[in-house]
């Protein structure tokens, strides 16, 4: 009898998401997502015109932050999310409006509904470290 993957252990989670190329299915259908809603245009504002080099870069980051290879800090070097983040406003509803789109995304993924539930609920943590980092920064000004 086998047990399903605990999710954040090892890299079940990165496994769950299909490796890289699950990865890179999901953050390809994220941004053409965000790119194709009006209601995301302010957050589509804040991204260059060509988002190839932000999808790869997303790709990578989820990679090691789930459990898999640490890809980002093998091409980009290391990353701190929300101090990143903070030369922008991201407000509360952009955080928002980027977790709709990412959830709207792992809809669109062949995930189990507990690994897509799951996913879904680790990215509200740094998507609101964000917006407190970027609060505290243009508070600060």
């Amino acid at each position: 009898m086998s047990h399903p993957p605990v999710y954040g252990v090892g890299d079940a989670s990165y496994q769950a998401a299909g490796g890289i190329n699950g990865l890179q299915r999901l953050v390809a259908d994220f941004y053409r997502l965000m790119d194709q809603q009006p209601e995301a245009a302010d957050l589509r504002q804040l991204h260059a015109d060509d988002l190839q080099l932000a999808a790869d870069k997303l790709a990578c980051f989820l990679s090691g932050w789930l459990g898999g290879p640490k890809l980002f800090q093998e091409k980009y070097g290391s990353i701190a999310i929300p101090a990143f983040h903070a030369q922008w406003p991201i407000s509360e509803r952009l955080s928002e409006l980027w977790l709709s789109c990412m959830a709207q995304a792992i809809a669109l993924q062949p995930y189990t509904p507990d690994f897509a539930e799951y996913l879904l609920s680790q990215l509200r943590v740094p998507a609101q470290r964000i917006v407190q980092a970027s609060r505290n920064r243009h508070d600060a000004q």
